[in-house]
C-alpha cells in the first residue's frame, strides 16, 4: 500500500519484500567451493550458513546425482580416473568411494565389480558365475561381491595358537612354566592353489616367505583347495621318506558383509600316502585324497591322526598391515588372542 503526504510520496513495501530485504542483510551467503564441479561448468547455488535467521529451508542442489548426468561419468575428463579405478583392488575401490560423491557414483559402475567377481571365482567358470549372478544376486555384481563367500587373496590368514609347557627346574624348588606360541599361515591364490606354513615366526617375518619362490628351508608347502558355498577343502603334501598329506576343512565367515576375514578350522587330519600317489609337490593332492575318511591312510607307517589342538580360527591380515598387526606382539604382552 502507499501513503501520500503533502510534501512527498512514500511507498511502503509489502511484507514479502520486507522479508526478502531483511534476509539479504542478515544472512551472509557464501559460495560453496567445489572445484571438481567447475570442470563441468556447474554453478552451485549459494547455501545459507549454519545458524541462519532465515525461516526457509534451503536445499543444496549439489548432490552429485542431481548435478551430473550419467553420460558425464565416462567422458574424456574422467578417463584417467576410470583407468586408475580399473587397476585398483576391490577393497581399495571401497576406500576410494569415500573420497567424494563423484568417485562413489563412478565406482558404483558394475564394470569394476564384474572384473573383481570373475577373478575371485574363476574356478567356477564364466557360465556358472553368470547363472549364480542372476539366480541369487539379482544381476548385481557388487551385491555378489559383498554377499557371496570367497577366499581373500590380498593377504594372509593367520591362526595364533598357544599352549603351556612345563620347564626344567634349575636351582629352584618349583618347575617353571612356559607359554609356547606358534602360528599357522595360509595364503590363497585365485587359481585354486594355496601356501601353508606352520612356524613360530611372527607374521611380519613369515609374510616374506609366503610365495612360490620360497625354498624348502623356509618350510612353505603348496597345495590345492576348493570352495563350495562357505566350506573350504584343502590339502597339502609333506614330501620326504614317508610322504604325509595334511587335509584341512575350513568354514569361511566375516565380521561384516563382504569381509570374509575369518576361517573356522573344522578339522585337521594327517594321513600317509603311497609313493605312487604322490609323484611331486606340483600334483593336485586334493584330488588324490578326495573321498578319504578321517581315519584312512595308504601308508601303514604313517597312521591317520585327527588333531584336536591348535584349532584356533584364522584371522585375515592384509599385506599392508602385516608390520603393524597385533599378532606381532610377544606372549609377554598378549598371552591370548581372541579372533572374534
Amino acid at each position: 500500500m502507499a501513503l501520500i503526504f503533502a510534501d512527498f510520496a512514500l511507498t511502503v513495501p509489502s511484507e514479502v519484500e520486507l522479508e526478502s530485504a531483511l534476509r539479504l542483510k542478515t544472512v551472509q551467503y557464501f559460495v560453496t567451493q567445489r572445484p571438481w564441479l567447475d570442470l563441468y561448468g556447474k554453478h552451485v547455488r549459494p547455501v545459507a550458513p549454519f545458524g541462519s535467521a532465515s525461516r526457509r529451508s534451503y536445499v543444496d542442489p549439489a548432490l552429485i546425482h542431481r548435478s551430473l548426468p550419467d553420460e558425464l561419468l565416462f567422458e574424456s575428463n574422467d578417463e584417467i580416473n576410470v583407468q586408475v579405478f580399473v587397476r585398483m583392488a576391490p577393497y581399495d575401490l571401497g576406500r576410494a568411494s569415500c573420497v567424494c560423491r563423484k568417485w562413489r557414483y563412478t565406482i558404483r559402475n558394475p564394470v569394476f565389480w564384474r572384473t573383481a567377481c570373475l577373478k575371485a571365482w574363476q574356478l567356477s567358470g564364466l557360465v556358472e558365475n553368470y547363472k549364480i549372478l542372476q539366480s541369487k544376486y539379482e544381476g548385481s555384481w557388487r551385491k555378489m561381491w559383498l554377499l557371496r563367500p570367497r577366499v581373500r587373496t590380498d593377504g594372509l590368514y593367520v591362526s595364533r595358537n598357544t599352549y603351556i609347557r612345563a620347564g626344567v627346574a634349575e636351582w629352584k624348588i618349583t618347575n617353571p612354566v612356559h607359554i609356547v606360541c606358534y602360528f599357522r599361515y595360509l595364503r590363497f591364490f585365485p587359481s585354486g592353489r594355496f601356501l601353508y606354513k606352520n612356524s613360530s615366526q611372527k607374521i611380519k617375518d613369515a609374510a616374506k616367505f609366503m610365495n612360490f619362490r620360497a625354498s624348502k628351508a623356509d618350510c612353505v608347502f603348496g597345495g590345492h583347495y576348493t570352495l563350495s558355498d562357505n566350506k573350504v577343502e584343502a590339502a597339502v603334501l609333506y614330501p620326504g621318506m614317508r610322504p604325509t598329506v595334511l587335509r584341512i576343512r575350513l568354514r569361511l565367515r566375516g565380521t561384516t558383509a563382504g569381509a570374509n576375514n575369518r576361517m573356522d578350522l573344522l578339522s585337521l587330519v594327517t594321513s600317509g600316502v603311497d609313493d605312487n600317489e604322490a609323484s611331486g609337490p606340483e600334483e593336485d593332492i586334493l584330488g588324490v585324497v578326495e573321498g578319504w575318511q578321517d581315519d584312512e591312510t595308504h601308508n601303514p607307517d604313517v597312521p591317520a591322526v585327527s588333531h584336536k589342538r591348535g584349532l584356533t580360527p584364522f584371522v585375515f591380515v592384509p599385506f599392508e598391515e602385516v608390520e603393524t598387526s597385533d599378532l606381532n606382539l610377544p606372549v609377554e604382552k598378549m598371552d591370548y588372542y581372541v579372533p572374534g
